[in-house]
């Protein structure tokens, strides 16, 4: 309930104030209804950039970089809806003077600048929405369309200056601008990124990699459990992807080093499983409290393929020091990233137990895995992995009575 407190204060600000400053009066229903659905969608959507800015200590403020996005994903739904409502209510408030003046409203051709350039961000906010809302658009087509989202800002803000804006509202468009100037700045071009450069590169599975790296600058104060948002340059024989992605940490050294699991499940990733040492990356992080801060007592640890990398990282961090049951499960043999060292860690520690085991395509049979025990509704369970086995996992320990507050979950498969 706390983490949601900064978010709601600042929402309540960014929405509330414009819509109190420039609520109408003397005017019709339909009019008024009018003007406050634009300002409350302009306020939505000023939410809903601030929840893309891509700054750990933001994050951090604000719960998480997955909280954040899952915000910015409701912000924009929300704004979309409400601004569907602006032009149907001036059209409703025309067809109370007159019926003919409502379709005049309506047809963007009969329309002057004002009219042009709001219908243009109306079109590209529709455009951007449909991206966003088909969870199976390719990543590159999905990345390419979402930029229709910021043109639809810039066309909002041209169309309330070309409107005569009051001077007291100039700050929410200036806002807007300066949010997409700071996410395009900062985390799109790399300002905001640390150097580092691959030092060793090893494939631990059938489609993963291990990469190592090694700081050019300032280490980052990550921890066990963290991900970054890495992006690799080109070396002498690699050609790099330039793109941002989402990494999970697999280790941790003492000279700032770090390594990354990465799996092949898309173009980029695909073609990083032949990176080679001396190529130069830029990372942004770290982000993430999943593993931070671990509830003394026995623990249940789920990992599912590369969702075992936080796991990993905690282990190779230092022997846990109170009991943990770790169960491992990978599609088939050759997928079974990091299981001997698993094993080794098994062997040696007096607190840590480890079930591996291979799952196939389909959600194993928790039942079988995890035995129905009167320590279960007790003990605090870890879970990453892929988004159906993550939910497989969480319906399984709820019913057997494990509290919703005792889950804990990370998953990678947001955009």
């Amino acid at each position: 309930m706390l983490r949601i407190m900064p978010l709601a204060l600042l929402t309540t600000l960014l929405v509330g104030v414009p819509v109190y400053w420039a609520f109408p009066e003397g005017l019709g229903i339909w009019r008024s209804a009018a003007i406050v659905s634009g300002w409350l969608g302009s306020g939505l959507l000023l939410a809903n950039l601030l929840c893309m800015i891509r700054e750990p200590w933001l994050a951090k403020w604000l719960g998480s970089l997955e909280r954040m996005y899952g915000w910015h994903h409701w912000f924009g739904l929300a704004a979309y809806i409400v601004i569907l409502c602006h032009p149907l209510a001036l059209a409703l408030d025309a067809w109370a003077e007159q019926p003919a003046l409502a379709w005049a409203v309506l047809a963007p051709w009969q329309q002057s600048w004002p009219g042009w350039l709001g219908w243009l961000a109306l079109l590209c906010l529709m455009a951007g929405m449909s991206s966003a809302l088909a969870s199976r658009t390719p990543y590159s087509t999905w990345r390419r369309l979402h930029w229709l989202l910021a043109a639809a800002i810039i066309l909002a803000v041209a169309h309330l200056f070309v409107l005569g804006l009051d001077f007291p509202l100039l700050w929410s468009p200036l806002l807007a601008i300066g949010f997409i100037l700071w996410r395009v700045v900062r985390a799109d071009y790399g300002l905001a990124a640390t150097p580092f450069v691959v030092s060793e590169v090893r494939s631990p599975a059938r489609d993963i990699v291990e990469v190592q790296l090694a700081p050019l600058s300032r280490a980052l104060d990550a921890r066990p459990g963290q991900f970054v948002l890495a992006a690799f340059h080109d070396g002498p024989n690699f050609r790099g992807c330039h793109e941002f992605h989402p990494f999970t940490i697999s280790a941790l050294g003492a000279l700032g080093e770090l390594s990354l699991g990465i799996k092949a499940l898309g173009d980029c990733t695909q073609h990083l499983q032949s990176l080679e040492p001396g190529v130069t990356a830029s990372i942004q992080g770290p982000f993430g409290d999943f593993l931070s801060g671990q509830a003394a007592g026995r623990s249940l640890w789920i990992a599912g393929g590369i969702g075992i990398t936080p796991f990993l990282a905690r282990l190779r961090a230092g022997p846990p020091t109170s009991p943990v049951h770790l169960v491992y499960l990978y599609r088939g043999e050759q997928d079974a990233a990091y299981l001997h060292e698993l094993r080794s860690f098994a062997q040696s520690g007096e607190h840590f137990s480890l079930t591996a085991g291979e799952s196939g395509s389909k959600a194993p049979a928790f039942s079988d895995l995890i035995p129905a025990t009167p320590e279960l509704p007790g003990t605090n369970c870890y879970l990453c992995g892929p988004p159906g086995l993550v939910a497989a996992a969480v319906h399984y320990l709820l019913a057997q009575g494990v509290p919703g507050g005792q889950i804990h979950f990370e998953r990678f498969d947001f955009r």
